[in-house]
């Protein structure tokens, strides 16, 4: 199981966001809850995308210090979305 995020590329006000994604929704919130993300800001996305946390580049890099994968290209991130959404059952987890 693995946690996942973006390169930052979306701005949101002054900041410059990034997705984390994860293999399972338990290992997305312990990462969440390690970096000190809010639940609140949690996005259940299905079906035109998938579970993740929008973050912003410092909540990144606590992220990539806690061992979350770095998907360093655009095609990368499609390919891991695509394989998300294929994993039976994870929208079926809390």
């Amino acid at each position: 199981m693995t946690v996942y995020v973006d390169q930052p590329a979306y701005p949101y006000g002054r900041m410059v966001m990034c997705h984390m994604l994860a293999d399972s929704l338990d290992e997305l919130h312990a990462m969440a809850d390690r970096i000190g993300i809010r639940r609140k800001w949690f996005q259940a996305s299905p079906p035109h995308s998938v579970p993740h946390y929008d973050i912003c580049k410092s909540k990144r890099a606590l992220a990539v210090a806690a061992g979350a994968v770095e998907l360093t290209s655009r095609k990368e991130q499609v390919e891991m979305i695509r394989r998300l959404r294929e994993h039976k059952g994870y929208e079926d987890e809390n």
